[in-house]
């Protein structure tokens, strides 16, 4: 059987605000597989977040294991948990979190210039990557020439160009009307359906309806995980 691509044992995250303690996550477990596309879905406070930010490596478990692809990441150092994230990591955001003096074409390059790729392998792939997304014709447009929804289609494709493992997305549609929406998650289901492993965090269950699996968190905990027939335009 193929190893799962997140495994998370008894995880749990606490935080300090003074002398109260917030326990964010309470030992979450579960397991993802690859090519998954699956919605993380609660209301404000309630640890999808908080779980979104350890899936992605970009805070540690107060207790548990996280496996990734396989690998314990818990204990990493910040040398390797950066590299790691470059390696098989993509991640998208409601702000899109583009450079404003950067064109569409350079903001997708961005991992590559950390990943050490050279400057004509860089342009190569990130043209490919806006290609992917339905942007060829917008390279060389700077953040504040795009819409909300081309915007977010550049920050996509910067999350795929290095071909990660998993995306990541948070609230990937908070910030667009409802039919960039549906662009936006018709390209998300897109990528799934090429075989990318995709996890939507979002307290709409609009959006969850397009993912083959949604994990319901309340209190940092998890209290449902179902299997669903996602709504998918164009899809039987």
């Amino acid at each position: 059987m193929e190893k799962p691509i997140v495994q998370l044992e008894a995880v749990c995250k606490t935080y300090r605000m003074g002398e109260v303690e917030v326990k964010a996550l309470r030992e979450v477990s579960f397991t993802l597989r690859r090519g998954e596309m699956v919605a993380i879905m609660g209301a404000s406070g309630s640890g999808k977040s908080t779980l979104l930010n350890i899936l992605g490596t970009l805070d540690r478990p107060t207790a548990g294991r996280y496996f990734l692809d396989g690998e314990p990441v818990e204990n990493l150092d910040e040398y390797a948990l950066s590299a790691l994230r470059n390696r098989k990591l993509g991640f998208v955001f409601q702000s899109f979190n583009l450079l404003a003096r950067d064109s569409a074409l350079e903001n997708v390059a961005l991992p590559m210039v950390y990943a050490g790729v050279r400057p004509d392998e860089r342009a190569r792939k990130a043209l490919a990557a806006l290609e992917r997304v339905g942007l060829s014709e917008r390279i060389d447009h700077m953040p504040n020439q795009l819409s909300g929804g081309q915007q977010q289609r550049v920050s996509i494709a910067r999350a795929i160009v290095n071909e990660p493992l998993m995306l990541l997305a948070d609230e990937p549609t908070g910030a667009l009307d409802s039919a960039t929406t549906r662009q936006v998650m018709e390209l998300f289901c897109e990528l799934h359906r090429q075989g990318m492993t995709v996890v939507v965090v979002t307290h709409d269950p609009a959006i969850a309806e397009y993912a083959e699996r949604v994990v319901h968190f309340l209190d940092g905990e998890i209290v449902r995980d179902e299997a669903r027939v996602p709504v998918r335009s164009g899809v039987a």
